[in-house]
């Protein structure tokens, strides 16, 4: 039975940067995909960054240029670098890992909080 834990959330001001990590227990996070999505109270949940098995990452227009996703396959680990923070980037952010393509499942992390203070 695998689990996701996101670590690295928290109060920040804004222009400030943090650095969060989705590690893994249980669970390949070199197989398949990785996702962050965050999650704002009274809002649609939004995929802000994924990256693919073969490493070819992807981020949203709204963090563009500010947020950056990686592996550090040696943690087994998937980190979403937060440069720039803004006070709208506050809100509950996850990772998911698809582990469909192999023959699994999705898995879901609690969540980490980020609040960027203006």
């Amino acid at each position: 039975q695998g689990s996701l834990m996101e670590i690295g959330g928290g109060l920040v001001q804004a222009g400030g940067s943090l650095r969060l990590s989705c590690e893994a227990s249980g669970i390949d996070l070199s197989i398949g995909g990785v996702h962050w999505y965050r999650q704002i109270p009274g809002r649609q949940r939004e995929l802000v960054a994924d990256i693919d098995g073969r490493g070819r990452g992807w981020v949203a227009d709204s963090v563009k240029g500010r947020f950056t996703i990686g592996r550090d396959n040696s943690k087994n680990a998937v980190f979403l670098q937060m440069n720039g923070l803004k006070p709208e980037d506050t809100g509950r952010y996850l990772c998911i890992s698809d582990q469909r393509p192999v023959g699994g499942r999705e898995y879901w992390g609690p969540g980490t909080q980020v609040t960027v203070s203006s």
